[in-house]
């Protein structure tokens, strides 16, 4: 039983209001021989400076940053250790210090986390988060188990050396404590693929149904490939500053409210039952009944930890009461269609149990109460992991400042990189967003980040 002290559930607070400035992106390939992982960074980086319609030209840019943290899951990929260094200098910013951030699956959200706490202190005022992954240097079966190996390999390692595999037995478990049909999940694979093939920037853009889900080939039982997350290439940054360097680059900066991360331990079979932590819109009632039928113990082997922590500590940074009503955007690390529909449940769209309402409402899609990776998330565009926690937050600045249509819907991106816009294109911009909300994941919940921004 793990039991909290009053200091661990201390609620952060920022010293310093925290902005975001601006956003770039690469698209996003199963390969990409033709650009290394310094060219594809500065072009990210270029896309930030040059096409976010910023007050000051890109050499001011440069000289007005002050430490820089960049975000790359692993050097095994790329076979180059200390690649922040190469990428550091390629974009000209030596001698500033800079850090790299390595938690998995949540290394981008992870080092927005790290910039943000630099500006939020008063150590820095401008500093570019620079995140990207190379997968496409080594075979696929290879890079599984490369990424495989953030999962505990004294225990965990046998069941396939495969992410798939460990969720799969999540799924198994989640669907017979909770009742969940495999056609809930496919929903959600259809509408990320969906939304991806409106993006110029996405690898596994298509238009599917459930029955095309249901029938895909199968990774490990239940998902298919049609359920799992993309291995991409590319780059994404983010350039976040204090209030006044923010205004003096842009008349559009989006306030980061709050960022907070949460852990639990990496060999899921160690973790310890605990009385639920319950989030501003959950009570005691709220769980009266929930451990008297299938579900014996909380958070067990279908529920992380990690996110609910995340989650409770952001809303309270925050002041969220009921995350459906208070958000506007939500981008989920949908790395599987299961650990989506698990996220619900943590992140305190509905109760434990529950998490198939979200879907299945119809709430989580466009137009819906609370549109949910209209980026098209890790299963329609990318997880070039250590960009991914970086992406979500681009997508979202991007949404926030009314330019989806302009990234996403004009011919000459989509030509840029050798793509044809679809005849059928349709904007996904929101109206008029306010809140919205980002998780970043690693492994089986191992590290995750809550990240929350709003327009000043």
């Amino acid at each position: 039983m793990i039991r909290f002290g009053p200091g661990n559930l201390r609620i952060p607070k920022f010293e310093k209001p925290v902005y975001v400035v601006a956003g770039g992106l690469t698209d996003f390939r199963k390969k990409y021989p033709e650009k290394n992982s310094c060219q594809l960074c500065t072009e990210a980086l270029r896309m930030a400076v040059e096409e976010n319609n910023l007050k000051v030209d890109p050499e001011q840019v440069r000289r007005m940053v002050n430490w820089v943290v960049y975000s790359q899951f692993a050097d095994h990929f790329g076979d180059q250790l200390l690649a922040a260094a190469k990428v550091h200098d390629y974009l000209g910013f030596d001698p500033l210090g800079n850090v790299e951030i390595k938690t998995g699956g949540a290394t981008g959200g992870s080092a927005v986390l790290a910039a943000a706490q630099a500006v939020a202190s008063g150590y820095a005022n401008c500093v570019p988060v620079v995140g990207w992954e190379r997968m496409d240097e080594v075979s696929t079966k290879v890079g599984n188990s490369y990424i495989a190996s953030a999962a505990c390999k004294d225990f965990e390692s046998e069941l396939g050396w495969m992410y798939a595999a460990y969720y799969a037995l999540m799924a198994q478990r989640y669907q017979y404590e909770n009742n969940v049909p495999h056609e809930t999940l496919a929903k959600i694979a259809c509408k990320n693929h969906e939304y991806a093939y409106y993006s110029p920037f996405a690898q596994n853009p298509g238009k599917y149904t459930v029955a095309d889900v249901l029938k895909n080939e199968i990774v490990a039982e239940p998902l298919t490939f049609l359920e799992c997350c993309a291995m991409s290439v590319g780059a994404a940054v983010l350039i976040l500053a204090d209030e006044e360097t923010a205004y003096q680059m842009t008349d559009q900066p989006v306030r980061l409210t709050a960022i907070c991360g949460g852990s639990h331990t990496l060999r899921t079979a160690d973790r310890r039952n605990m009385p639920i932590l319950l989030l501003p819109n959950e009570n005691e009632q709220t769980y009266k009944d929930y451990f008297t039928h299938k579900r014996i113990e909380w958070p067990g082997f279908s529920s992380f930890l990690a996110a609910r922590m995340a989650a409770y500590l952001a809303y309270n940074m925050a002041g969220i009461k009921d995350p459906v009503e208070d958000f506007d955007l939500l981008e989920t690390h949908d790395a599987f269609t299961i650990s989506d529909v698990q996220t619900y449940e943590d992140i305190g769209l509905r109760p434990y149990g529950r998490g198939r309402e979200f879907i299945e409402s119809g709430d989580a899609y466009f137009e819906g109460r609370l549109p949910t990776n209209l980026s098209g998330g890790l299963i329609g565009t990318m997880h070039a992991v250590g960009a991914t926690g970086i992406f979500q937050l681009v997508e979202l600045l991007w949404q926030f400042q009314g330019k989806y249509d302009k990234f996403h819907g004009d011919p000459k991106l989509w030509e840029r990189y050798g793509k044809k816009k679809p005849a059928d294109w349709k904007s996904l911009q929101a109206k008029n967003p306010k809140r919205a909300c980002a998780i970043s994941h690693a492994g089986t919940g191992s590290h995750v980040t809550c990240a929350i921004m709003e327009k000043p």
